[in-house]
Parts: structure tokens; C-alpha cells; sequence
């Protein structure tokens, strides 16, 4: 099982935490959930801060109801469940990862998700949000608050615990094109291989992929043969190195693509992969493009042609 550690709480966390409670059942006395830190706080300083805030017009309460995809491993009776958290978005920053940052502090530490470098280059909180697979630091919040906002783990894959779902194969298959530039022999200067602009500029749109998932995912023919079919991510990638004029192995990396049907030719264009892609790449033409490298007999003009 996967545990995710617990974030630290800042000075600037604690000030979020005194805006968020929720009055008791006779209204006076606000009941802090979450951080011990909330708690802690006094009810005179907490309302004297609300007060002022009110005054001044500086907080306007927006609240939202996030519904969030919860399974515990430890808990194997318990089915998964969707589990709903009102949260006044107008006190957090405005994406997706943000909220689920605040939960997690201010709520309910048990709440497991990835998350790392929060600007979309790590693709590490990649999930499926009202219906749609994209990174979470990269979501902006619906502000729409008369409907709640639907999130779970990427669709057809193993649940590690909450939003954390298994991508041990997604990886398997993400190696099995050889994601690594392959030579014959060295360099002429001993130094590196050189590429001319032009040749450099042909990679613009492959080399961008940040493996989130999100692609694979919502792939049907993915889905239904996940062993077999490498996904989008991974023939992105493979088409990458195809087209890469400093790797010398480019007409072997073709071949073992395209010869088993299993492979690139499993792909049925349903073009997916392209719809939700949050970093813009278009995987489905680098499949197409290969297939028709496949299609030319020259494998001299199969590789050069664009």
C-alpha cells in the first residue's frame, strides 16, 4: 500500500485553515476540522478575523461541493465510495490541485494523490476530473457552485488507494519502445551527436509527453488489451526515436512496431488520446504517420518522409 506523507503546514496554511469551519448546531461556537493547528486556534481571534474580513469586504464565502472518488485498502468491506467536501473556494488558488492541497490539509489527511511540481511538467496528478483525464495543477476550479465537481482515479486502472492508481504497466509498456537514443558507434568527436535545426524541429510535438497517463487512459483499445497494446504515451514515444535523425536504429524501431498487429495497428483512430491531452500533443497523428511509413516500400523513404 501506498502512503503518501503528510504535507507540512505553513504560517499561510494556518490563516486559510481559521477561514474554513463550520458553525456548530446552536451557531456560535465554529467547529474546526481538519490540522490539529486549526484547532488550536482561539474562537475570539477566529471571529475577529471574520468579523474584519466581512467588514472590509476582503472575503466573500464561495463554497463548492467537490465530490472525491475514496477506497482504503485497510478497509476491504468498505466499497469504494464517492465522498463529498464543501470547500469555500474563494480562499485557495484557482486549479483543481489547490483543492485537493486544502482537503488534504485542512479536512482530511487521509486523502492519497499524487502531486509534484504543480506547473504540468511532472504529470504526477494526472486523474479524471467531471469526466475528463488532465493534471490537477493544471485544472482550473468550476466556479460554477450550483453543481458539485466530480473527481476519480484514471479510468481502467488499478486503484492504489484513493486517486493513486497502479501505473506499473503503463511503465512496462512505456519501456518496451526504447525510449533512449540507440548508435552504432560514437560520435565523430567523441563528444555528442549533433542535429541540425530542421532535424531537431521534427521532434517538436513528441518530445513534450510528460507521462501523466491521461492519453493511455481513455484509450478503448487500451483498455481491452492493456498487455498487448503499448497505448499512446508509448507509441508517441516510439514514433519520437523513429523520427530522431541522430538515432542510427530508426528502420529496426519501425519493424518491431509495426509487424505485430498487437501494436500499433491496434490503434482504431478513435483519436482520444488527442481530445485530452493537457500539454496539446497530438499522439493519434504519430500513428498514423508511422502506419504510413509502414505503408511505403523503400524503407529509405519510410523513414525520411514527414
Amino acid at each position: 500500500m501506498l502512503r503518501l506523507p503528510q504535507r507540512r503546514i505553513c504560517s499561510q496554511a494556518v490563516e486559510k485553515i481559521r477561514l474554513s469551519s463550520s458553525l456548530s448546531g446552536n451557531g456560535d461556537f465554529p467547529i474546526l476540522k481538519g490540522h490539529k493547528a486549526a484547532q488550536d486556534l482561539s474562537k475570539d481571534t477566529l471571529k475577529s478575523h471574520e468579523t474584519i474580513k466581512d467588514k472590509e469586504g476582503q472575503h466573500k464565502v464561495t463554497k463548492k461541493e467537490f465530490k472525491i472518488y475514496r477506497w482504503n485498502p485497510d478497509k476491504p468491506n468498505t466499497k469504494p465510495f464517492l465522498q463529498s467536501f464543501f470547500v469555500d473556494v474563494s480562499t485557495c488558488g484557482p486549479m483543481v490541485l489547490d483543492v485537493l492541497q486544502k482537503i488534504k490539509a485542512e479536512e482530511d489527511p487521509s486523502l492519497s494523490y499524487r502531486r509534484s511540481c504543480r506547473e504540468g511538467i511532472c504529470g504526477s496528478c494526472s486523474m479524471n476530473i467531471d469526466g475528463t483525464n488532465t493534471v490537477a495543477c493544471l485544472k482550473p476550479t468550476n466556479s460554477d457552485t450550483s453543481k458539485p465537481t466530480i473527481i476519480t482515479p484514471l479510468p481502467h486502472m488499478y486503484v492504489i488507494k484513493d486517486l493513486v492508481i497502479d501505473l506499473t504497466n503503463f511503465y512496462q509498456q512505456y519501456k518496451s519502445v526504447e525510449p533512449w537514443l540507440k548508435t552504432r558507434k560514437p560520435p565523430k568527436d567523441g563528444r555528442e551527436h549533433l542535429q541540425s535545426p530542421n532535424d531537431r524541429k521534427k521532434l517538436d510535438g513528441l518530445y513534450e509527453c510528460i507521462l501523466c497517463a491521461c492519453c493511455t487512459t481513455s484509450c478503448p483499445s487500451y483498455w481491452w488489451n492493456p498487455e498487448e497494446f503499448p497505448g499512446p504515451a508509448a507509441l508517441l514515444q516510439a514514433y519520437r526515436w523513429i523520427s530522431d535523425s541522430r538515432d542510427e536504429f530508426r528502420e529496426e524501431r519501425l519493424q518491431a512496431i509495426t509487424e505485430d498487429e498487437r501494436k500499433v495497428y491496434r490503434c482504431r483512430a478513435i483519436k482520444n488520446c488527442t481530445a485530452t491531452c493537457p500539454k496539446g500533443l497530438n499522439p493519434a497523428s504519430a500513428i498514423l504517420k508511422m502506419k504510413a511509413k509502414h505503408s511505403l516500400p523503400d524503407p529509405v523513404k519510410r523513414i525520411e518522409r514527414a
